[in-house]
């Protein structure tokens, strides 16, 4: 008798999603589902979506980039930058394509469907609302942000801390779940929070009304992959566990497990990092009753390559492959 698929569904955005999905691609007998925030307003994403009205498709060609047995020749061609039109300047190809695929079938869903079907994408990816709306963050001294790009600002800018963050609707009374995503989270066997920015990548998903209650009923195990890094101006001495409690208030439970990289960086880079970014690396502390309940699942996790520091998907893949056996 074959043995049945575990269905994995992955909540993110961003480079983060990207990682993890690279090495999800590459694990037997697994079922994919990633959904992606509909947040991102900055680049090529945020004047589509600002000129044509379209929801933005920068993640979501990310995800369908790290699914593709392609990726590797295909993300050359599909992240290039146009030069030569002025109107079509800075815009990428692959930005363009999806645009065109969803201008085409009238629906931003069918057109990422499209899409993956064209690359051969290993997995379903879904938008996790199709309703427009706009990232707002409130900071500590009663300041608002207003869009996902404003809020995640250049490193040398001083502001306050974030103290609550919300969507703001363009067009509705309110905004909805993208049903396909209500049901992946359902049929769940595992969902994987993360990696990524926390207030402008992943909690931009569980802000979106239906997700949190479907988390919250669902019987899949919840695990959580903790950033390496903190963010200025979103995680300021953020601690493994403040990342965690984050989590946990937006999603209404407590995780089963999280991933941590245990691997820090040479002192050169941290040094660099903490200069340019503002920005350190995030230890586990030694809470243990607060992780009484939470499996920790860590190990090397880094990738270092070009001076940056990123989660390694193939490292990931492995520890994640012994996690569900």
């Amino acid at each position: 008798m074959k043995k049945e698929k575990q269905k994995i569904v992955t909540i993110g955005g961003g480079s983060g999603q990207f990682a993890l999905l690279s090495g999800l691609r590459d694990i037997e007998d697994i079922d994919i589902t990633a959904i992606v925030s509909m947040a991102d307003s900055g680049g090529s994403t945020g004047r589509l979506r600002d000129e044509l009205g379209i929801l933005p498709p920068g993640d979501v060609l990310k995800c369908v980039l790290a699914l593709s047995p392609q990726r590797d020749v295909i993300r050359t061609i599909l992240l290039k930058r146009l030069t030569v039109d002025s109107r079509l300047q800075g815009h990428n190809a692959g930005n363009m394509l999806l645009t065109m695929l969803a201008e085409y079938t009238g629906n931003f869903a069918t057109g990422v469907n499209a899409l993956s079907e064209i690359l051969d994408a290993r997995g379903v990816i879904l938008p996790v609302t199709v309703d427009k709306a706009t990232l707002v963050a409130e900071l500590t001294d009663g300041c608002r942000i207003y869009g996902q790009r404003a809020i995640n600002i250049p490193r040398e800018t001083q502001r306050e801390q974030i103290k609550d963050i919300y969507l703001v609707p363009h067009h509705h009374d309110e905004i909805s779940a993208y049903p396909p995503v209500i049901d992946a989270i359902g049929q769940a066997d595992y969902i994987i929070i993360g990696p990524g920015d926390l207030f402008t990548s992943i909690i931009p998903n569980l802000l979106v009304p239906g997700v949190k209650e479907a988390i919250m009923e669902t019987k899949a195990n919840i695990f959580y992959v903790v950033n390496i890094m903190t963010k200025y101006g979103e995680t300021n001495n953020f601690t493994g566990c403040d990342f965690v409690k984050s989590i946990e208030y937006f999603i209404g439970r407590t995780v089963d497990g999280i991933i941590y990289n245990t691997q820090k960086p040479k002192r050169k880079i941290l040094e660099r990092y903490k200069e340019e970014e503002q920005a350190d690396f995030v230890e586990i502390d030694g809470d243990e009753a607060f992780w009484e309940h939470r499996k920790i699942y860590s190990a090397h996790l880094l990738n270092m390559a070009g001076g940056i520091i990123r989660h390694d998907s193939k490292k990931l893949a492995v520890l994640i492959r012994q996690m569900i056996s």
